[in-house]
């Protein structure tokens, strides 16, 4: 992945450098403001990561310690982490070989009487049907958190991912199609939540910096309300978001050709690779291919041969489970989880890929594979 930087982003960090105002301020409210029009949602809160959105997600959730959350394991560790940082157990829950996320079906046979919420990852930009996770969860109290990272630019039903839950979390990392360097967005529809993720981003205090610049002479004391975070964007980063922002709908349709042009040079190929769901259109962030079961444990070679000619890949989704800082920690078998972060490979696509750069990665892959035969 290449984020798609240019010199309207240098512009704009630097006019938010020259404005003297780095630190949360308007161009913060600014994105925020963007990125809820842009989602078609009520609210959005911009935070330092995605990992500082998902833990402030379980907090106004009502996540407390004794409390279960469900997590696919299939997810980058920060999911499974942000449920200790409030305090509470992740459930590790199988996936869907297709798509690489939670079900209905598997969500209700993970429940217990401990689980207070489940977070719902959108794998690599493919949209989870969140609505029918709902219909499971909701009756139960039980708050659907969408884990969005990676999905800015998908669409679920014909909106956005992420605007079907009752609270989602964004990443701006490089890796990701919006980015801000670092950095991190929670949307919802309720109002109190939006009122409580703000104040707890910035140590909960009753009073934002922008606040008491807009009151001038009158002194503004604030107060403490309750203990809360150092969670906050600056407007160095919020100035290249709102760049950022509007090469959304370019840079999802120059990947979703660059996704079809994979599966044109790779379908007659024995491999698993990802399309669309019933419900929405991915943003490939990322574009991955399951190898045959009876070549999993060739994986890594393949990998390396295909960095001998000049290709760079990636392994597939990490399974949070097998890491060493959950060993130990009791889950069910997870035969798709374990399959996939075995056998996928993460192959290159990026906004300045060119077709003969695709046509090398297609041959290298279709090398290593046909030497298996």
């Amino acid at each position: 992945m290449m984020p798609l930087l240019g010199e309207e982003e240098q512009n704009a960090a630097a006019e938010a450098i020259a404005s003297g105002w780095v630190a949360q301020g308007p161009r913060v409210a600014e994105f925020e403001r963007c990125f809820a029009d842009q989602l078609g949602v009520d609210h959005a809160v911009a935070v330092s990561s995605c990992t500082t959105a998902l833990h402030l997600a379980l907090v106004v959730a009502g996540v407390v310690p004794g409390d279960e959350v469900i997590v696919p394991s299939l997810s980058f560790i920060a999911t499974a982490n942000v449920v200790r940082h409030a305090g509470a157990e992740p459930v590790f829950a199988d996936v869907d070989l297709t798509t690489q996320n939670l079900t209905p079906e598997i969500v209700e046979d993970a429940i217990t009487p401990a689980t207070r919420a489940v977070i719902v990852v959108d794998q690599a930009g493919m949209p989870a049907d969140v609505t029918a996770i709902r219909a499971v969860c909701d009756p139960r109290g039980i708050v659907v958190v969408e884990d969005a990272a990676c999905a800015i630019g998908s669409t679920y039903h014909g909106r956005a991912a992420g605007a079907a839950a009752q609270v989602a979390a964004y990443s701006f990392h490089p890796r990701k199609i919006v980015t801000t360097g670092e950095g991190g967005m929670v949307v919802t529809d309720d109002a109190a939540w939006a009122d409580r993720l703000a104040l707890l981003r910035q140590h909960g205090m009753s009073i934002s910096a922008a606040d008491r610049h807009a009151a001038g002479s009158a002194p503004l004391i604030e107060q403490y309300l309750e203990v809360g975070f150092n969670y906050r964007m600056t407007d160095i980063q919020a100035a290249v978001g709102i760049v950022q922002l509007g090469r959304l709908d370019e840079v999802v349709t120059r990947r979703r050709l660059l996704a079809q042009r994979y599966r044109d040079l790779l379908g007659d190929l024995d491999v698993l690779l990802p399309s669309d769901p019933a419900w929405g259109t991915t943003n490939y962030q990322s574009f991955w291919v399951l190898l045959p079961d009876e070549l999993t444990h060739e994986r890594n070679s393949i990998m390396t041969e295909m960095g001998a000619a000049g290709i760079s890949t990636r392994r597939g989704i990490m399974a949070a489970h097998l890491e060493p800082a959950w060993k130990g920690h009791p889950h069910p078998p997870l035969p798709v989880t374990e399959r996939l972060t075995h056998g996928s490979i993460i192959l290159p696509l990026f906004h300045q890929l060119s077709d003969d750069d695709q046509e090398r990665v297609a041959v290298a892959l279709r090398d290593a594979l046909e030497a298996r035969r």
